[in-house]
């Protein structure tokens, strides 16, 4: 009876009887009844008790267990350590073809790069074609309602392909991986029942699982967020088309909290990856010939790794000047510049490049070493949001409008000729006609080369959601934008101006989509520039070769114009080629 005492303890047994209200007459049936039901409670107990001797124990659901406990004395038997419900053998892909849609920033690309090198060791394979898909993984983006929007049209779309499919061949399995898949999880297993597959940014190592779930007919999530998962020992599948160019992600998450980011809320708090992985990373891809490389990270400057004791410290991380943020300073770590000075060492020829940063990790230190390093590309993005001061409190930003633009003076003082960049957000909560001419303002002072414009889109948990109201109307936010854009254009146009006649290192990407007969790269200012496609000389040779994407070409500036930069975050620029040889990023 111990033993059932326990039993009671961790199960609910059900009542099978209910309290009889009885006068003395009514005594004796009383006594029968309550004997009968006493006899149905032994039984059911009894029940419990073998199912609970004969059910699986702790031991089952953990792989590679290592106690040994033997079961009920009836049985006499022995569990082995080894069992488990899910084989290493079930995760295999069996060379299913697995197709890839990538949608928002560059550390999709890369989360889809680190998606693929899993499933790549357990038999999947990679196809371009949708149509011989036997599983359809959309890479998403949550950071504006409208990337989410694309995203719902889109499953509708690949349902409509799944249902066609299930006449014909094996189902199609349809997964989000993600931002979007933690923040909606709940709504996207259960519209319309579209999705089979949900992974967040921090699951990806179990997708096979998640995967062989699904083709047991389930659906299958796993989206929860972890303080230390940087993936540093998956190397990623890099499957850029052009093939010279990379990304490289070195740390995860963001703990700066402003109000209107989802971005701490999907991708969890920062950590760093260990230098020691990413310089293996960049090694190899130098190796493979690769021309530039991106350090990629949600606040890639606040890079801190502490993965080694002797990297360990009391030193404070410095900021820049003016600038603070919400949490408390951290201590300790090999920090962002200590980790751009060994990557850029790795391949003097090697372009490097980083996104995206915070103002406020721009210490003297880091500006330094890009100015002195030929390697390290002239070009910082300097995310702005406002120009006001009362909507970047609001924003949480952790700066004013006046120390913002006494960091511009301090890179442009420290990197002559450096190229800048810059997110603005118009019409977010409380935001006056004043304050966005503050905006305005703003972007004439500085004198951006490109630019990433939006309207504020409220998004659910974040600070904003909570306390602040989205109080400026749609139709307020869009004529704001338009002013911004147009402000930017302007500003752009007078920016890229200023480099007709000099010339200019580009690193070349390929065939212009203008036109067959002109190539198109981009130079160390991350400004994209086309010229014709002709021979040139190489070196002090006279035989002239055609230029391929890759090489490194100097052109010469014959015209500049700035053309939608809030479209396609590109300058496009006009050139003639003009020089005749080929040189390395170094020279």
């Amino acid at each position: 009876m111990e033993h059932l005492r326990t039993v009671r303890a961790f199960f609910c047994v059900p009542k099978l009887w209910t309290p009889l209200r009885c006068t003395r007459h009514c005594s004796n049936l009383a006594t029968n009844n309550n004997s009968v039901i006493s006899t149905e409670r032994k039984a059911t107990l009894e029940k419990f008790k073998i199912q609970i001797s004969s059910g699986p124990r702790f031991q089952d659901f953990i792989r590679g267990a290592s106690a040994h406990q033997t079961s009920a004395a009836e049985d006499g038997e022995m569990f082995s350590d080894k069992s488990s419900y899910l084989s290493e053998t079930s995760e295999m892909g069996s060379s299913r073809k697995v197709y890839f849609e990538t949608y928002g920033c560059q550390m999709n690309v890369n989360d889809t790069e680190i998606a693929w090198s899993i499933l790549q060791k357990k038999g999947y394979q990679r196809t371009g074609n949708l149509k011989e898909a036997d599983v359809v993984l959309l890479v998403t983006c949550s950071i504006r309602e409208k990337a989410e929007q694309t995203i719902w049209n889109r499953l509708q779309q690949l349902t409509a392909m799944k249902k066609k499919r299930l006449r014909t061949r094996i189902p199609m399995k349809i997964g989000i991986l993600g931002c979007m898949a933690e923040r909606l999880k709940a709504e996207l297993l259960e519209r319309e029942k579209l999705v089979d597959v949900l992974a967040g940014p921090d699951a990806y190592r179990d997708l096979p699982r998640l995967l062989m779930v699904a083709d047991g007919g389930q659906q299958a999530s796993n989206v929860l967020l972890s303080l230390e998962e940087t993936y540093a020992d998956v190397m990623p599948v890099h499957h850029s088309p052009q093939g010279y160019s990379a990304f490289v992600s070195i740390m995860r998450g963001c703990d700066n909290m402003c109000s209107y980011c989802i971005v701490p809320f999907t991708r969890g708090r920062e950590r760093s990856r260990p230098l020691s992985s990413i310089l293996e990373e960049v090694q190899m891809l130098s190796d493979q010939g690769v021309k530039e490389v991106t350090l990629l990270g949600q606040n890639v400057n606040s890079y801190r790794d502490t993965s080694e004791e002797q990297f360990s410290g009391s030193d404070q991380t410095q900021l820049s000047r003016g600038f603070k943020t919400v949490y408390k300073t951290k201590q300790g770590g090999l920090r962002f510049s200590d980790l751009l000075d060994r990557v850029s060492l790795i391949d003097p020829d090697m372009r490097i490049r980083f996104t995206s940063p915070h103002p406020k990790d721009f210490p003297d230190q880091v500006l330094h070493l890009i100015a002195e390093r030929r390697n390290i590309c002239k070009q910082i993005h300097l995310p702005a949001q406002s120009g006001s001061n009362e909507v970047l409190k609001a924003m949480r930003r952790g700066y004013t409008r006046e120390a913002y633009l006494d960091l511009v003076e301090n890179i442009k003082k420290i990197i002559p000729g450096v190229s800048l960049s810059s997110d603005f957000i118009s019409g977010f909560c409380g935001e006056t006609e004043d304050d966005h001419q503050e905006t305005l303002s703003l972007i004439r002072a500085v004198g951006y080369n490109i630019g990433f414009l939006f309207a504020y889109s409220m998004r659910k948990k974040t600070h904003a959601f909570h306390r602040l109201q989205d109080d400026v109307p749609a139709e307020v936010k869009q004529r704001r934008l338009a002013e911004c854009i147009s402000v930017f254009r302007e500003e752009a146009t007078r920016v890229n101006a200023a480099l007709v006649g000099s010339t200019q290192l580009v690193l070349v990407e390929g065939e212009s989509k203008r036109s067959a007969n002109d190539l198109c790269g981009r130079t160390d200012g991350n400004m994209k520039v086309i010229f014709p496609k002709e021979d040139v000389a190489v070196g002090s040779g006279f035989n002239d070769e055609p230029v391929h994407a890759g090489d490194y070409v100097l052109v010469k500036v014959g015209s500049g114009s700035g053309r939608n930069p809030t479209k396609n975050t590109d300058l496009i620029n006009k050139y003639r080629s003009c020089l005749m040889c080929r040189v390395p990023a170094g020279s």
